[in-house]
């Protein structure tokens, strides 16, 4: 039976490169790589080697005789991707056209030609960008690495960013120790740049800096009453549940039956389902101590996840849909907001959880079509005043928590070019720019290159690219370092 992709999947196309009769798409270089929810093997093709399974860092990869009964979707999940007839400019490609194209392309390490010995790289940040792009830099015998981390822990998102429930995903840190591992490779933990070392400082002591600081800030909802005690921003709970040293204090109001969550992507749908979550099953993972204390403690019956637009747009990923209709937790969804909505593999499965009995609380609901225009309260959140989308229709529902979700954002870096639209630093291609044209010796790679999206595994061919860049420049003798 051939092999499946399940929820895990965390896109970083480890598995492509490592089949070797090129069933699991999209690759790469193929159109859709950039937006797809996940890969998906060819069960027509796939010839059950198990390849994949040994390349895969988040273990998302199951012969499909062994699937565990809460991911048996993701059998037809993956089945279905190469079943319709592919819009040419989509992600799917036609089964009978996926034997003429040629294996992923793989860059292969080889000496670099012209370079000084050693070329000494600065990576200023140790989230999977930096660490993708220090395993790509270490590739070639010449390259020396040093790496710059504020905390006192290193892999940004996949340590304080991925949801204590998920421990599949986060093993992707097995894969980060491992490139930790390099002898050429130093890490700085406790070593922030612009407190303890300035970016000019490390322009004349390295040949190149690689900025890979990820986007920390949240987009801002600029409506009435979000400076209201009780409302807080989503990303500072996930920091808070995780143990983030910088979140310490950010300890969410749950003294309230009912909180609503704004914004409905993965993110969203993470908070809600560990603030409903059974406490003692949070116990078993690796969630902060003093969260886990406060969370038994938690007045909340049920958490509301709001959606501006409808089903058929949610911004959660389908894979995120199916964990959570098919795990541990009490989802619902009213049928009443499914009436309109077009068929499609979400609203399919929403339709069927609006079937199900109402469970039992602590439960999320999913709500589609409310635009927010106001936080109600006055010393304290008591709820939030909805526009039903596209109508004069107001909604109103009664909640003294209150959790913005709405996406991350970049943050401007002092001595970089910042693209205050984009909320990231100017770039093409991973090569900073200033009036578009390049800096010598700047690079950048992760979301403040691209913007905050994608899944952790994004980040390996988006750093990839950079440092295809940053090689090249080397090559063409444009890195000496402004000391020298």
């Amino acid at each position: 039976m051939p092999h499946v992709i399940t929820q895990p999947c965390c896109s970083d196309a480890s598995c492509v490169y490592a089949c070797p009769v090129n069933c699991i798409h999209p690759t790469p270089d193929e159109p859709g790589f950039a937006t797809a929810e996940m890969l998906y093997i060819d069960p027509s093709t796939c010839v059950d080697c198990g390849a994949c399974i040994t390349a895969c860092p988040v273990g998302a990869i199951s012969p499909g005789h062994r699937i565990p009964d809460t991911q048996e979707r993701f059998t037809q999940v993956n089945a279905d991707y190469y079943g319709a007839d592919p819009d040419p400019e989509g992600p799917r490609f036609p089964v009978d056209s996926l034997w003429r194209k040629p294996l992923a392309p793989v860059d292969k390490p080889r000496a670099l030609d012209g370079v000084p010995d050693p070329l000494q790289i600065a990576i200023v940040g140790s989230g999977p960008s930096a660490m993708y792009a220090a395993d790509e830099l270490l590739k070639h015998r010449q390259v020396r690495v040093t790496m710059f981390e504020r905390l006192s822990e290193p892999f940004g998102l996949a340590r304080f960013g991925v949801a204590p429930d998920h421990p599949a995903t986060r093993s992707v840190v097995d894969l980060f120790n491992v490139i930790a591992q390099d002898p050429y490779l130093q890490i700085l933990l406790n070593t922030e740049v612009g407190r303890d070392v300035t970016l000019e400082q490390l322009r004349q002591e390295y040949h190149a800096v690689l900025w890979a600081g990820g986007a920390p800030t949240d987009r801002p909802l600029e409506i009435t009453g979000v400076d209201l005690p009780g409302v807080q921003s989503a990303t500072t709970v996930v920091g808070w549940y995780n143990g983030h040293p910088d979140f310490v204090d950010a300890v969410p109001l749950l003294d309230t039956e009912r909180a609503v969550v704004i914004g409905n992507g993965n993110v969203a749908l993470d908070v809600a389902r560990i603030l409903t979550a059974d406490p003692d099953r949070l116990a078993t993972t690796n969630i902060d101590a003093a969260a886990l204390a406060h969370l038994r403690g938690s007045s909340i019956r049920e958490i509301v996840v709001v959606g501006r637009r409808g089903a058929e747009h949610g911004a959660f990923t389908l894979p995120e849909l199916i964990g959570l209709a098919d795990g541990p937790a009490h989802v619902w969804v009213d049928p009443a907001d499914l009436v309109d909505a077009p068929e499609t593999e979400k609203t399919t499965l929403l339709r069927e959880i609006s079937q199900r009995p109402k469970p039992a609380e602590p439960y999320l609901r999913l709500a589609f079509g409310l635009t927010p225009e106001r936080i109600l309260g006055e010393e304290r959140a008591t709820g939030v005043r909805f526009q039903r989308t596209g109508t004069q229709e107001t909604v109103e529902l009664q909640a003294g928590a209150v959790f913005t979700a709405i996406g991350y954002r970049g943050r401007p870096v002092p001595g970089l070019p910042f693209d205050d639209a984009r909320g990231t630093i100017a770039n093409v291609a991973g090569r900073i720019t200033a009036d578009q044209q390049p800096i010598p010796g700047l690079y950048v790679t992760g979301w403040v290159k691209r913007g905050p999206n994608g899944f952790i595994g994004t980040n390996k061919t988006d750093s990839a690219e950079a440092v295809r860049g940053l090689l090249a420049d080397a090559e063409a003798g444009l890195l000496a370092r402004a000391g020298v």
